[in-house]
């Protein structure tokens, strides 16, 4: 079985994801599944959560922080800027002091930690997925192609959602419990409870954003995630512990794409010895490759002559992965 027919197959499967090492391809493939997908007629988001993503570089456009940019009929890109969300956050964090305390100015101290908390990863990865949620809960696309970052971040990407619904679980189950002594406190304060009544209102206006995107990833019927590996011994160590993490949070893995795959004809040529050694390594862990995965390998992806950058370069790239691709 090959991509072409996963996606003929299985046409309700609308969010897809690659994932996999960093530099193996994911963002090109994303690229290319997009532009074949909007050439049969679908609306098309691929979208990078990716900091060092360059799905400008491929299309040769200005996506950056653009929002949702439309690349040709039918195919719209966005790279998310993570900074831009922080900020948003921090002012937010600002807005909610103010209006607490009835100040004027948030306090120089208090203004120090709000902008050192930028630094923070962990602000950078919840930024980015709260645009993912953004975009899912939004809607308007038939498809939504996810360029993930790196496998150690995809992991922990992948978990927020399960980790943050169980958190906001158990917050809403406490204050739950709490309502009937609300009702009591509101007698006496009733600004308390007021209050309170709207923290636990955000609580489940966030836990159900959270929740609609982490059931979209972990969605066998709805979601396909395809790894990108290489024929290299550390890539195929490295996916196999992956793969294994990512069924924890019951990812529903779609399949495997094998890429920068060397042509043994060309050991038929004269070609410098580092050249065919490698294609001898690559025929091993190929055999590798094919005894651990067998028919989950959907693909092989030559290794091309040149940058994938451009439509021409994308089109190419889409008939690499799904034959024939009209122009």
């Amino acid at each position: 079985m090959g991509l072409a027919e996963i996606f003929a197959r299985y046409p309700e499967r609308r969010y897809i994801m690659y994932g996999g090492k960093g530099g193996l391809g994911k963002t090109t493939f994303s690229a290319a599944t997009a532009y074949y997908l909007a050439q049969q007629g679908y609306k098309v988001l691929v979208f990078s959560v990716d900091p060092q993503a360059s799905l400008s570089d491929i299309f040769e456009r200005e996506i950056f922080g653009q929002g949702n940019v439309e690349i040709m009929p039918n195919l719209f890109a966005c790279e998310v800027d993570a900074d831009r969300h922080i900020e948003a956050y921090q002012q937010e964090i600002r807005e909610k002091i103010l209006a607490m305390y009835g100040i004027d100015k948030i306090p120089e101290e208090i203004e120090s930690y709000i902008r050192a908390s930028a630094a923070e990863p962990a602000m950078e990865e919840s930024a980015i997925f709260d645009a993912v949620v953004d975009i899912v809960v939004q809607g308007g696309f038939d498809y939504y192609i996810y360029d993930l970052v790196p496998l150690g971040h995809a992991l922990y990407y992948l978990s927020m959602g399960s980790i943050y619904d169980a958190w906001l679980t158990k917050i809403t189950g406490l204050r739950e419990q709490m309502r009937e002594y609300d009702e009591v406190i509101a007698t006496m304060k009733r600004d308390a409870a007021s209050e309170e009544d709207q923290i636990y209102q955000e609580l489940v206006y966030i836990k159900n954003r959270i929740g609609t995107a982490s059931l979209i990833m972990t969605d066998a019927a709805r979601t396909c995630f395809f790894f990108v590996l290489t024929p290299e011994e550390m890539t195929i160590i490295d996916t196999e512990k992956a793969a294994g993490l990512f069924s924890r949070y019951s990812v529903p893995i779609a399949g495997y794409i094998v890429n920068r795959v060397l042509s043994p004809d060309l050991l038929q040529d004269q070609i410098p010895t580092y050249l065919h050694n490698r294609i001898s390594m690559q025929k091993q862990c190929l055999n590798a490759i094919h005894q651990t995965w067998g028919n989950q390998i959907l693909a092989h992806i030559p290794e091309f002559d040149s940058e994938i950058k451009g439509m021409e370069a994308i089109r190419r790239m889409a008939q690499a992965l799904f034959a024939e691709v009209p122009r």
